[in-house]
């Protein structure tokens, strides 16, 4: 019966003060010293056995939250979530006013909070923890877990005032620290605290320690688990860098196979151009040595290609001025480029092929990225592509690859020029010293030149820049039938023709353009068949010769041009032509209207220009003289009695007097 009522109390897990219940009944009911004795007995193992029961609850509680907690990691997604909720379940399960946790700081070499649960002061929030100072510090350092049950009594760790203000403006008083260990390394303490007196049981240091090592291996998943995801993104990445170099390299060779095949085939440069828009995109233009637009879309080449900012430097150098400017290098008649300031699209163009040509990369200006090869330090081609969009560094390669194309095109052109132009060269060469040698007009028929028609034999003094004009004069001659040749310090070029003096003056201003200083052509002819062809060029020789004495240097004529001076230098002796030049409106009046126009100028030059000693020679009044110069002056221009055309003028007049 007495053991029943025991086991009852332990059914219901009554209280311990409840088992002196069936005790103190018993005596008040008058009961024998034995039955009290053996109650007692009964009592003593009933709260035995309750102490048992309520241990196993508790350790069966304590197993249940590491089981919840093994599984946390199990599920480990977000590593806050799961410390957080190791440090909550440590205050739960020791009944802690607070836990937190701090964590090891390598490159600083002491210890951060890094989770708290029941805390409210900020101060302790943000504390760092110096190896061996305070508590945690002490644990962190000799990795054996403390507890304390008077912290600011316990003289067994230093104190620092920093942490113990923060402890103090927390209100903590019993702490328990337990190191988080991966292996022999301590990577940070787990912490229970309470803020009233309070020793902590063997039972409560182990469970805290199970917790420490479930916190200390989420930590170190979730270290795996991001390297991991680092290590998979890094992958990732690589595989994208992979596959976009592998497109790249492919769309390059596909871009130069075709360029290949394009050259084999005997394309041209806008057909390597039209591959580069192709691939690349956008638009693009060629341009030659000089800077002038070959081929492509030469709008490439406006103002809004560039961005803002590129105009910014001023380019100084040979052109500038206050009214124009031209680039440095630039021909005179070569298109300026659109203009802003004093710098021009040209200037912005030149500077970033010249850079290109010095790093043997690629250039970016604006939204034009510019690709320059030279040869032998001298600039032969110059691509410049229009592109809004990135350009990759494979795509900048294809752009160079399509300027080496390009050069090897121009190149090659040049090469064949060259040697056609030796062998026109030669041919005009013979034609001029040895017009007697057999074959000449077979020769001439096999490189397209028919000398049965009028030709004009072209000599040029050029000042230098001999290779440039030699191949300036070589291309006219391919592009017009012609043949040119570099004889000394001059060119020579035979060009279909009846008019020497305009051809002259227009290969005087073409070739002027090319060099960039003046050429000056003089003009014999026009001529047919080999036999006077020697002689047009003895005629042109003086004409240019003329031309240089006279401070004409960078004009053209023939020695129609010349008036009087062609006389002296013209193979033919022209007096007509002469005559018709400088005095034939005068003459012709005279014969229209019978007047005496020819005598009154004779006789004003023969008097030294005076009006009334020549109306005493003619026999008429001074104002008829008057008259009849004035008509002379609308006739031949008002410029008649300037020194030079006076003297073209009585030269005339003497050799119509002599020609009757």
């Amino acid at each position: 019966m007495n053991a029943r009522v025991f086991l009852e109390l332990l059914a219901r897990e009554a209280s311990a003060v409840e088992f002196e219940g069936p005790v103190l009944a018993a005596r008040t009911g008058g009961a024998g010293a034995e039955a009290l004795a053996e109650l007692e007995e009964a009592k003593l193992a009933a709260l035995k056995v309750r102490a048992l029961l309520r241990r196993r609850a508790k350790r069966e509680a304590e197993l249940s939250a590491l089981f919840d907690t093994a599984g946390d990691l199990a599920g480990l997604r977000d590593l806050d979530a799961v410390l957080e909720a190791i440090v909550h379940r440590a205050r739960q399960l020791l009944g802690t006013d607070a836990a937190y946790m701090t964590l090891h700081d390598p490159e600083r070499g002491d210890t951060w909070m890094r989770v708290t649960d029941g805390s409210v002061s900020a101060k302790f929030r943000a504390l760092r923890l110096a190896m061996g100072a305070g508590l945690g510090g002490l644990v962190a350092q000799t990795a054996t877990p403390y507890s304390t049950a008077d912290y600011f009594a316990d003289e067994r760790f230093r104190h620092k005032t920093d942490i113990d203000d923060a402890v103090l403006e927390e209100g903590l008083v019993a702490i328990l620290g337990v190191p988080l260990k991966l292996g022999a390394r301590v990577i940070g303490v787990l912490f229970a605290a309470n803020r009233s007196v309070r020793p902590f049981t063997q039972d409560e240091v182990v469970l805290l320690g199970s917790l420490a090592a479930h916190a200390a291996v989420a930590i170190d998943n979730a270290r795996l688990l991001q390297e991991t995801r680092n290590a998979l993104e890094e992958l990732s990445e690589a595989n994208r860098q992979v596959n976009a170099h592998s497109q790249a390299v492919e769309r390059a060779a596909l871009a130069h196979d075709r360029m290949t095949g394009l050259v084999l085939r005997g394309g041209g440069v806008e057909d390597v151009a039209a591959v580069v828009t192709e691939v690349l995109g956008g638009s693009l233009a060629v341009l030659d040595d000089a800077g002038r637009p070959i081929a492509g879309d030469a709008g490439v080449l406006e103002e809004g290609a560039l961005g803002e900012g590129a105009f910014d430097q001023t380019t100084s150098g040979p052109g500038t001025g206050s009214g124009t400017h031209q680039r440095p290098g630039s021909r005179p008649g070569s298109k300026p480029g659109v203009r802003r300031g004093t710098r021009t699209v040209a200037d912005v163009i030149a500077d970033a092929a010249r850079s290109s040509r010095a790093l043997g990369r690629t250039v970016r200006q604006g939204d034009l990225l510019v690709a320059s090869v030279d040869v032998g330090a001298e600039p032969l081609c110059t691509l410049v592509l229009r592109n809004g969009g990135q350009v990759s560094d494979a795509d900048q390669r294809i752009l160079e690859r399509a300027a080496l194309v390009t050069a090897l095109l121009l190149l090659f052109r040049r090469t064949v020029a060259e040697a056609e132009g030796r062998v026109r060269g030669e041919l005009l060469d013979d034609l001029i010293s040895r017009p007697a040698l057999d074959g000449l007009a077979d020769r001439a028929r096999r490189v397209g030149v028919n000398l049965d028609h009028d030709h004009v034999v072209v000599v040029v003094r050029h000042g230098g820049g001999r290779e440039r004009a030699a191949f300036w004069a070589s291309s006219q001659a391919t592009l017009h039938h012609g043949l040119a040749a570099q004889r000394g310090d001059e060119v020579v070029l035979l060009l279909p023709g009846d008019r020497p003096g305009p051809l002259a003056k227009r290969v005087a201003a073409e070739l002027s353009a090319s060099l960039g200083h003046p050429a000056t052509a003089g003009a014999g002819g026009p001529v047919r068949g080999t036999a006077e062809v020697a002689a047009a060029h003895r005629e042109a020789q003086r004409c240019a010769d003329a031309l240089v004495a006279l401070g004409r240097a960078g004009e053209g004529a023939g020695a129609r041009e010349l008036g009087f001076v062609g006389l002296l230098v013209g193979e033919g002796r022209d007096i007509g032509a002469f005559l018709a030049s400088a005095l034939g409106p005068v003459i012709d009046y005279d014969a229209r209207r019978g007047t005496a126009l020819v005598q009154t100028l004779t006789a004003y030059f023969g008097m030294g220009g005076s009006l009334s000693r020549t109306s005493e020679a003619l026999h008429i009044h001074v104002n008829t003289v008057t008259q009849r110069l004035d008509r002379i002056g609308q006739l031949l221009g008002d410029d008649w009695q300037a020194p030079d055309r006076a003297l073209e003028i009585q030269l005339a007049l003497r050799l119509h007097r002599l020609s009757g």
